[in-house]
């Protein structure tokens, strides 16, 4: 197996020529990324740890190659290898550098492996139709509101499918052909299942035949520890759709060999720099995550989700929702804007305060088995409401971006 590996100028040469030869890989070159206090002659430029895939000195040349008994290359993709070896260390490399280090490294697909770690690039399977994945760096960064406006983008003119995956998505694969109600919800919250999963809100916004999935765990770089996507995938091409769009679940990354992949960023830390190398679009919820994907050479837009109520807003109105999301553009009277569907607890005791005609509630958490059947059991009126997905001030046309990355992408398919 070839081996890339990564060394540094704080430890000295022989230290490092000795290491390189005891490694169980045939070494194909060395990356020098950064340190220079036990080089020789240090070269200009390589004091600082570097991240960015390249070598630390301009010239790599400068030093010379028996030193280490290994050509130094100057970039992660200069040689054929199979395995990146990290053989540097603190102070050059920090848990931030070294991070990502390895997004970049598992973005080429290789393995990235230490002394005490090894992370592996996941794995994505085939899958034959076009096909777009949008997932996201964490919880409730809007990426199933993304999916479910994207596809309603692409179904003006394809046949679309959006496969989903959640935490609480049904043992096989479920196909949903029609935007469930309030009522179907409910009843489906009585049976004792999950009645506000990820592919439930999809179905019930984006209008298009919706496949649930359910995974199970997460991995540093967004596997799945286990799901039912693959089966999945094939129900969703046994409709024969034009094109299929892979929603992602928290910080999980679909497992498809997709064609396009489209990111929801509220942080590209740790190894959601891996997230966004593998993307060919970031979303991103602020300005510092948008200058932080253009670091890593990929397109970035920011975006913003607005409420949308899905029915008219009758007389005193409470709003319930899991996170931040404002309700001042509302045109409604509205009497509480609870945050807590997402905390049984607290979302209780707010309830029992409520005077409200009409509960105006997210597809999330508790909307269905608490929010919606306070209400039903007071003769209520129960709205959904949609997070719509809007253009950021001064960002460039939203719409027009995803559908370019489709185009340029699984559009070259379809």
């Amino acid at each position: 197996m070839r081996a890339l590996v990564l060394i540094d100028g704080e430890h000295h040469a022989p230290v490092v020529r000795d290491a390189l030869a005891a490694l169980p890989y045939e070494v194909v070159g060395a990356l020098l990324v950064g340190g220079a206090e036990k080089l020789r002659g240090g070269p200009p430029g390589a004091s600082g740890a570097r991240s960015s895939g390249r070598a630390a000195s301009a010239s790599p040349a400068a030093l010379p190659a028996d030193d280490y008994g290994v050509p130094l290359v100057d970039s992660l993709d200069a040689v054929e290898a199979d395995v990146v070896v990290d053989l540097s260390d603190e102070p050059v490399l920090g848990p931030r550098e070294r991070l990502l280090w390895a997004s970049r490294v598992l973005a080429l697909g290789l393995p990235y492996v230490g002394a005490d770690f090894r992370f592996d690039p996941p794995a994505y399977h085939p899958f034959d139709l076009p096909s777009v994945a949008v997932f996201g760096t964490g919880k409730r960064v809007g990426k199933t509101a993304v999916t479910a406006h994207l596809a309603r983008l692409l179904a003006r003119d394809h046949d679309v499918v959006v496969v989903s995956m959640g935490r609480g998505g049904p043992p096989e694969p479920e196909l949903v052909t029609a935007p469930p109600d309030v009522g179907e919800l409910v009843a489906r919250s009585r049976a004792g299942r999950h009645a506000a999963s990820d592919h439930l809100e999809t179905a019930a916004f984006a209008g298009v035949p919706t496949v649930g999935c359910r995974r199970a765990g997460g991995g540093m770089a967004g596997a799945p520890f286990d799901s039912n996507v693959l089966e999945g995938a094939r129900l969703a091409a046994s409709l024969d759709p034009d094109v299929v769009v892979f929603d992602g679940s928290g910080a999980a990354v679909p497992p498809i060999a997709t064609d396009a992949r489209v990111l929801v960023a509220h942080d590209l830390a740790g190894l959601n720099a891996y997230r966004a190398l593998v993307s060919d679009l970031v979303l991103a919820a602020g300005d510092d995550v948008a200058v932080e994907a253009t670091r890593l050479g990929r397109p970035a837009a920011r975006f913003g989700l607005r409420l949308r109520p899905t029915a008219r807003l009758e007389g005193r109105v409470a709003v319930f929702t899991t996170g931040p999301a404002g309700c001042g553009h509302l045109d409604a009277d509205v009497v509480l804007h609870s945050r807590a569907l997402a905390d049984r607890h607290e979302l209780v005791r707010q309830l029992e305060g409520v005077d409200a005609d009409t509960y105006l509630v997210e597809l999330k958490a508790a909307a269905i088995d608490v929010v919606a059947e306070h209400a039903l059991a007071r003769g209520r009126r129960v709205v959904l409401a949609e997070n719509e997905v809007v253009s950021a001030s001064g960002s460039d046309d939203l719409d027009a971006l995803l559908l370019h990355v489709v185009a340029g992408r699984a559009g070259a398919r379809a």
